[in-house]
């Protein structure tokens, strides 16, 4: 399977704006936000599709979406974090963590974001 974009941020041949990183998962910001914060959590194992993760990859992914949602929630204080399963774009199972505070912020479509903003959102949010 040839590498994914993700794949390559893991390997460190693609910056990313880190905002947390374990054995199992790393998440960084979308440079393409719904939201300020907008931040992805991807399995370090090259897998298209959640369901063909082994139990302890969903297991340790979903540990990681959990941590990285509550330091959104903290840091943004915004009342929500949304989780959008999408799947198409990039064959590597991931999910969007997105701050909000209305559905219409949730669904906005995304933006464009500056490397000077991604910078200070991911200094902000790492961990």
């Amino acid at each position: 399977m040839k590498d994914s974009i993700f794949t390559k941020i893991i390997k460190g041949e693609i910056l990313c704006y880190k905002v947390y990183e374990d054995q199992h998962s790393i998440a960084f910001l979308d440079i393409n936000p719904v939201q300020p914060g907008h931040t992805l959590v991807v399995c370090k194992q090259q897998v298209e599709f959640w369901w063909d993760l082994e139990d302890q990859q969903y297991l340790n992914l979903m540990q990681t979406v959990k941590k990285v949602g509550k330091r959104l929630k903290l840091i943004t204080q915004k009342p929500y974090v949304g989780i959008k399963v999408i799947g198409v774009d990039v064959p590597h199972v991931h999910y969007h963590l997105i701050p909000f505070s209305s559905v219409d912020e949730f669904n906005a479509p995304p933006s464009q974001s500056d490397a000077n903003q991604l910078a200070n959102w991911a200094k902000k949010l790492y961990f």
